[in-house]
């Protein structure tokens, strides 16, 4: 193993994956090895935030992609130099540049190889599964669904039908959110050729307020502006939906009857 070589290491040592002889090696070398040893922490720093990971099923080809990628790709050394006119052209550029506004004079490749070795640290796991880190965004409103932010709201009120086969449906509107959502149980397919489409009433005309999936447990976001609608419907219609209903509802909530 060239001197090198050894520079290449940090990202395995990080996560304990050298063998005894290789870590022996490495941990002679961050003796002497400052830029190793900042990396070392950094990636050890990214190793941390496995904590908040949360476990998925990978595809069946992923494990095979990320193994034959890293035997054909191996992070880049630091750069130093190799002899005496290396060693001036170092000082020399270091002397006219200014350094970065964190106060590292690295070289800007260092930080390359940490975001990458950051990234096989969080992308491979030893259970075998991926990590998908949840990160924490300043705005945490964004993180609170319309679905949710109108179930919980403190006006919700629900209207609840029965329907055919024992499926159910519920309405739940907040008039302080201004849209209503649907929550379906069981609900048997559309015939073929058909869809389910939703309604929300004004002033005793059906406005289109957007189309089922075809799946038997669902919660809907209604379309459109619900706090001065009337009621809201479900009807069937042909693929693609109507602008108006073309049959009679299969289910009608009356809003004056939420409770």
């Amino acid at each position: 193993m060239t001197a090198q070589d050894i520079h290449a290491l940090s990202g395995a040592y990080a996560v304990d994956a050298l063998d005894d002889i290789e870590r022996a090696r490495f941990e002679q070398h961050l003796a002497v090895c400052a830029d190793c040893r900042a990396e070392v922490t950094s990636l050890q720093e990214s190793a941390g935030l496995l904590g908040v990971l949360t476990d998925v099923a990978p595809p069946p080809e992923m494990r095979d992609r990320l193994l034959a990628g890293i035997k054909e790709i191996r992070p880049l050394p630091p750069e130093t130099p190799t002899s005496i006119e290396g060693i001036g052209a170092a000082l020399h550029a270091d002397s006219s540049v200014p350094s970065s506004p964190s106060g590292s004079a690295g070289p800007r490749r260092r930080g390359w190889r940490l975001l990458a070795a950051a990234a096989a640290v969080l992308a491979i796991v030893g259970t075998g599964t991926v990590g998908v880190l949840e990160l924490t965004r300043d705005d945490s409103t964004q993180t609170v669904s319309t679905a949710e932010r109108v179930l919980s709201a403190e006006d919700a009120k629900t209207v609840s039908v029965d329907l055919p086969r024992g499926a159910s449906a519920r309405i739940v509107r907040s008039v302080s959110e201004g849209k209503a959502v649907l929550v379906t149980s069981d609900m048997p397919a559309a015939p073929d050729g058909k869809v389910y489409e939703l309604w929300l009433q004004h002033d005793d005309v059906m406005v289109p307020a957007g189309l089922m999936p075809d799946d038997s447990d669902q919660t809907i976001v209604l379309e459109g502006d619900a706090a001065d609608a009337s009621a809201a419907g479900i009807t069937v219609e042909p693929d693609g939906g109507s602008k108006e209903p073309t049959s009679a509802p299969i289910a009608l909530f009356d809003f004056a009857q939420a409770t």
